[in-house]
C-alpha cells in the first residue's frame, strides 16, 4: 500500500486579500480612491503648468510622479503599522521633526520664495522639514491627550501645559523661518488636538485671547517679513498696485474666470501657458484647475477633497481609543483647514499665504507628509470596529 503525501495548499494572495479580515479589506477604499483622483489630476496640472519652461517636454511631472509613488509607498508602510503602537514612537517622531527644524536655521538651511524652510539634498531635490512638523506635532500632542485624568474624561493638567509647550516650540521654530502659513496650520492642529481631547472650554478662550494678542503684536511690533506685509496688503486691496503686490490675486481671479463653466481643456490655458500666475505648480494650482476644467473641473476637485475629510471624521467618530480619535480628528483639520485657505486665497477670499493643495500642488516633502497622514488614517480604520 502506497502512503499518499497530504499537500497543504496555502491561500492564494488574491484569497488572503479577500479575506473578510484581511488588511486590505479593511481599507477606505474610498478615501484611497478619492486620494488617488486628486494625485491623478495634480499630475496633469502639474504637467500642464511647468511643460513650457521646466527642462524636457514634460515639464516636472516625472518628479512629480517620483514624489508620489514614494509617497504611496510610505502611505501604505504606515498603514500596515497597529496604531496604537504608534503612540510608543510619538516622542521620537516628534524630536525628529525638531532637529529637522532646527537643521533649517543651520547653514545647512536654504532660502526659496523669500522662506528659509528648506534644506538642499543636490540634484534638484529639497526637503522642507516644516511639512514632517505637521506629522510629529499631530502625534505628540494625541499621545499628551490621550490619557485622561483618573475619574474624568478629560486629559491630566500636566499633559495639557506639555502639549502647549510643544506646540509653541514647533511654531516658535517655524516662525523663525519665517513660515507665517505652516505656524497657522500647527496652530490649528493644537487647537483641534486641544477641542477634541475635551480640554475645559476656559482653557481654550484663553489660549484664543492669547493667540489673538500674539497676532496683534507681530503687525503691531512689525515682525513680518516685508512679502508678508505686502500679501495682506493685496488681500485688503488688490487693486492698489496691481502690478505689484495685488498682481497674484488679480491674475489669479482672471485665470479662474476665463475657464468658466467647461475650461479651456488640459494644456489650452492661456494664462497657464503664459505664466501669468506665479507658483502656479505649487501655492496658485487651483488657478491651474479653474482655467483649464472650468467650474466643474474646480468643484470636482473640492468634491474629492470633501470625500477624504468625510471619510476621515467617520474615522475619527468611530475610533473606539482617545490616541486614534484624537490623531484622525486633527488630521482631518489639517486638511480642511489648508484646503480652505488654498482655495480661498485663489479666488480673493484669503490672503496668500504660501500653503499647497493637498495631493494636488507639486511637491516632494508636502507630499511625503500628506499621504504619510493618509496612511495614519487608513491604520486606524483596519484596526478599528469598522
Amino acid at each position: 500500500m502506497t502512503a499518499r503525501t497530504a499537500v497543504v495548499r496555502r491561500p492564494s494572495l488574491l484569497r488572503r486579500m479577500a479575506h473578510e479580515n484581511s488588511t486590505v479589506r479593511r481599507l477606505d477604499g474610498l478615501m484611497l480612491v478619492a486620494v488617488a483622483g486628486l494625485c491623478v489630476i495634480g499630475t496633469l496640472l502639474v504637467w500642464s503648468s511647468t511643460r513650457t519652461w521646466a527642462p524636457g517636454s514634460t515639464g516636472l511631472v516625472k518628479k512629480h510622479l517620483l514624489n508620489e509613488v514614494i509617497g504611496m509607498v510610505l502611505c501604505a508602510v504606515v498603514a500596515t503599522v497597529d496604531h496604537r503602537a504608534m503612540r510608543a514612537y510619538a516622542p521620537l517622531v516628534f524630536l525628529v521633526s525638531l532637529v529637522g527644524l532646527g537643521l533649517v536655521l543651520t547653514p545647512l538651511g536654504a532660502t526659496i520664495n523669500g522662506s528659509h524652510s528648506w534644506i538642499l539634498l543636490g540634484g534638484g531635490f529639497a526637503v522642507q522639514p516644516s511639512e514632517f512638523a505637521k506629522v510629529g506635532l499631530v502625534l505628540i500632542i494625541a499621545m499628551l491627550l490621550a490619557q485622561p485624568a483618573e475619574g474624568t474624561d478629560r486629559p491630566r493638567v500636566l499633559d495639557v501645559v506639555l502639549a502647549i509647550i510643544a506646540a509653541v516650540i514647533t511654531m516658535g521654530m517655524v516662525m523663525l523661518q519665517p513660515d507665517l502659513g505652516t505656524a497657522m496650520v500647527l496652530a490649528v492642529i493644537t487647537a483641534a488636538g486641544l477641542i477634541i481631547g475635551g480640554v475645559r472650554k476656559r482653557v481654550i478662550v484663553a489660549m484664543t485671547m492669547v493667540a489673538a494678542a500674539g497676532v496683534f503684536a507681530v503687525f503691531h511690533f512689525q515682525m513680518l517679513e516685508p512679502y508678508q506685509v505686502a500679501r495682506f496688503t493685496a488681500f485688503v486691496d488688490p487693486s492698489v498696485d496691481p502690478r505689484g503686490v495685488g498682481y497674484n490675486s488679480t491674475q489669479s481671479l482672471i485665470a479662474i474666470g476665463s475657464g468658466q463653466l467647461l475650461g479651456k481643456g488640459l494644456l489650452g490655458g492661456g494664462q497657464t501657458t503664459g505664466r501669468f500666475v506665479p507658483e502656479q505648480h505649487t501655492d496658485f494650482i487651483f488657478t491651474v484647475a479653474g482655467e483649464e476644467f472650468g467650474f466643474l473641473g474646480s468643484v470636482t476637485v473640492v468634491l474629492l477633497l470633501g470625500v477624504v475629510l468625510v471619510r476621515g471624521l467617520k474615522i475619527a467618530r468611530k475610533c473606539e481609543d482617545r490616541f486614534g480619535t484624537l490623531v484622525a480628528g486633527t488630521i482631518v483639520c489639517w486638511f480642511a483647514f489648508q484646503t480652505f485657505i488654498n482655495v480661498g486665497m485663489t479666488i480673493g477670499i484669503m490672503p496668500i499665504t504660501g500653503l499647497p493643495l493637498p495631493f494636488v500642488s507639486y511637491g516632494g516633502t508636502a507630499t511625503f507628509a500628506n499621504l504619510i497622514a493618509i496612511g495614519l488614517l487608513q491604520a486606524i480604520k483596519v484596526r478599528g470596529p469598522f
